[in-house]
């Protein structure tokens, strides 16, 4: 039970950075109150990325490799719940 309410919450977060990042695309998306939230929730998460791998040009996958983070860790807790026997 534990283990599914921390692979949601991964989920969701996982959500909210797509989301955030796609806010990019639309003029003063951002400064709407819905991307100040999401910018609240999410650029603490996105910042030691962003300053640890350079934009190419005008492109930054620091998002990219953040929601692949994510994805390792959600993995990672689910093998730690099996080596312990918790699944």
């Amino acid at each position: 039970m534990v283990l599914n309410i921390l692979l949601q919450i991964i989920q969701i977060y996982s959500y909210a950075l797509i989301i955030y990042i796609l806010l990019s695309w639309f003029p003063n998306a951002r400064e709407s109150g819905f991307g100040q939230l999401l910018a609240k929730i999410c650029e603490p998460y996105l910042e030691p990325f962003r300053k640890i791998i350079p934009p190419l040009g005008m492109i930054d996958i620091s998002p990219i490799v953040a929601i692949f983070l994510l994805n390792f860790a959600s993995r990672g807790l689910i093998s730690l719940f099996d080596m312990l026997g918790l699944i």
